[in-house]
Formats: structure tokens, sequence, C-alpha cells
């Protein structure tokens, strides 16, 4: 469920009209058009509204992929500064963040970018005192995922916007720009981008039971002209992102959207509740089983569990073949790479590292699932 749910039949729905009867394109101004571009800005103004950001704060993209690249790249590139230009840019993010980010670091530090990454604790929490350390006139952006897509962490956001807000103030600078990947958690927190303290935040429609192949970019309006434009060659998105709009799929997104508000709460304690009967099964089926990251401040649909003397490659096939999906890490991480890169970032062990997989529940997942997978785990392991 952490790598995509099924699409929520509300969602399917609404977005059927937008492939064949309205299937006109929203730049175009005859009514085929206008219909599309309606459809589009009211999906807009859902989320908006979602995130307490204004209308023309929100940048639909392809993917939330597309949106960390677009603002951690765009970024750096309009990071200008009077007097400053013997300087070279830095970046901040965690040393687990989805490989969107992480990787993108990694890319921007071969062309010269000054990447610090923040370590976190054995639960999976960053570094907040050395993140403040790092913090310096050259800081161009700070990105912390808000939860980990691998470990279910949910990092003190809060915090490190009041870190971020002091630097701001003691150092007289606007900058950095305080971003969070924030994918993973809008099916179970309300994301106020004001309360936060974020000034840009990215989201996806297929983590909320939407489509896939739709992101979105939501950015605080003094930040948009220093964030350059990741794809050009259009005026789409009001001039930062070209390209024709997905209107089924940005249809689609709005709609999740509301779902998912409509009982966030309820179906997270739901989740919870049989998370914690799956943990508590396990254990007992295999006593050394070991919980990655913080058990109290995670995801509710997350369990990312070590089982000690078994390769975590060969418990996924046995698992999968047994009717149980499961992962490694990041359905976006490499295929071959046994040791998750986040969990050896926890500082457990390269062993620990390749003998834990990641079990994440849904909305269509019952308790009578729970019961059989304990049941065939014991039978497997």
């Amino acid at each position: 469920y952490a790598a995509a749910p099924p699409m929520h039949p509300g969602v399917e729905k609404v977005m059927q009209p937008y492939y064949r009867e309205n299937f006109g394109n929203a730049g175009s101004l005859h009514s085929f058009g206008q219909r599309a571009n309606a459809v589009i800005d009211n999906a807009r103004e859902i989320i908006a509204k979602e995130l307490n950001v204004e209308f023309n704060e929100v940048i639909f993209t392809g993917s939330a992929t597309e949106a960390n690249n677009h603002i951690l790249r765009g970024a750096v590139k309009n990071f200008l500064k009077p007097n400053t230009s013997n300087l070279k840019p830095r970046v901040i993010v965690s040393a687990i963040e989805h490989e969107s980010v992480f990787e993108t670091a990694e890319d921007l530090e071969k062309n010269g970018v000054e990447v610090i990454k923040i370590p976190v604790s054995r639960d999976g929490v960053v570094d907040t005192k050395k993140l403040k350390d790092a913090l310096n006139e050259n800081v161009a952006i700070v990105s912390i995922i808000l939860a980990s897509n691998v470990i279910g962490t949910i990092q003190p956001i809060k915090e490190i916007a009041e870190i971020i807000k002091k630097f701001r103030e003691e150092s007289g600078s606007e900058y950095p720009i305080f971003h969070t990947d924030a994918v993973q958690a809008l099916q179970f927190m309300k994301l106020d981008i004001k309360e936060l303290g974020v000034d840009a935040l990215t989201l996806s429609g297929q983590k909320i039971y939407g489509p896939k192949g739709i992101g979105a970019l939501a950015i605080k309006k003094q930040w948009l002209i220093r964030v350059a434009p990741l794809v050009t060659g259009g005026t789409q998105e009001f001039g930062y992102r070209a390209g024709t709009p997905n209107t089924p799929a940005i249809v689609g997104f709005g709609r999740a959207v509301e779902l998912i508000a409509e009982d966030r709460e309820k179906e997270a304690k739901r989740i919870e509740k049989l998370r914690d009967e799956l943990w508590e099964g396990i254990r007992k089926v295999f006593p050394s089983a070991e919980l990655n990251g913080s058990k109290e401040n995670r995801l509710p649909n997350n369990l990312h569990v070590s089982f000690p003397g078994h390769d975590n490659q060969e418990l996924l096939i046995k698992f999968d073949q047994a009717g149980i999906a499961v992962s490694i890490g990041s359905a976006c991480s490499v295929r071959s790479r046994q040791a998750s890169r986040v969990v050896l970032e926890l500082g457990l062990g390269e062993e620990r590292a390749t003998n834990s997989i990641r079990f994440t529940l849904g909305r269509n997942t019952t308790e009578e699932e729970i019961s059989e997978t304990l049941k065939r785990i014991s039978e497997l392991i």
C-alpha cells in the first residue's frame, strides 16, 4: 500500500468522462478546452483548501518525483545573492530521504553543489542539532521527508521549521526554502502548510487511492519566483510547469483528496490497530523479530521488520509465492540492492538491513487478512 494502493471507485468514476466525452485540451479556448480547464481549477481549489494555501500556489506535476526534482533543482538554479558569487549553494537533506530527493541531491553535488546529509537516530528521527549547525548563508534549500516511505518514522517538521525561522531572523536572510516530501503522510495527517511551518511540500495522487502519474508541488507564492521551472516549453501551471495537463488524473487527484479527508482519523485508527495486531502476531511466531523505526512516532500503516537469520530477498520471494506482498524498501530504489539504504542509516548494522522487510496496510486490509497472513508466515519461517 505504500507503493501503490488500488484506485478508489469514486475516483475512477469522476475520471471516466474526461477520457472520451470531455476530452479537450485545457489550454484551448473553445468550449471543450474550457470545460477541461474548469475541472482542473476545481481540483486545484480542493487541494489548495486542504493544504491551506492559495489557488495559484498548487502546481500539478507528472509525479511526486518530478515535484521533488522541481523544488531542489529549481531552488539551486535561482539561488542568486549579491556579493556571494564565490560561494557555492548548499542543500540540506536527511540521510533517509526518498530516492527522488536523495539521488537528486547527489546529482546536484556532482555539479558543484554542497550537499549536507543529516543523520538520524536509531529510531530514524533527524538530528535537529546537526541540522541547525549545518545552516549558513549558502543554504538554498532544506528538504526533510515528513514521514519515511520505508520505515514510517514521522519527523519533527514543526521543530525544524522553528529552527529555520530563527536562523532567517538572526541572519537577516529569506533563505533557506524549507520543503518536505509529504507523499506518505497525507492519507493519515491533516497537512496545513502554515501550521507545519514549511514553504513547500510534495504530494502524490497514487499514494491516496488516486491515479498514478500525477503529483503536486504546493509552494508559497513568495518562493515561486525563486524556484526555476524544471519543465519548460509552455505557459501551463502559471508558467511554472510546461506540458498539456493530464485532465483525468488531475480530476481524480482532487477527488482522492476529498475522499481521504472524509474519514482520515477514523481510518488511521482502524489501520493502526490492524498493524499492531500484525506486529504482535509476528513476535509470537518469530520472537527474535525486531522493529525498525520508532514504534510510537510512525505512520499507522507501516511495519518494517527484521527477521534475524533470514535474507530479505529470500523472504520477499517466499512471501510473494504465499500470496503476501511485502517489499525491501522504496519501489523507486534499485531492485538488486539487498540492504535497505534507510535501514543502514539507522546504524543497526548491515546484517539487520539485509534481513528486513516492509509490510504496509491499507483501506482494504481486514482482520481476516491479518490472521491469514500470520498463519502463512508461521508456515514459512
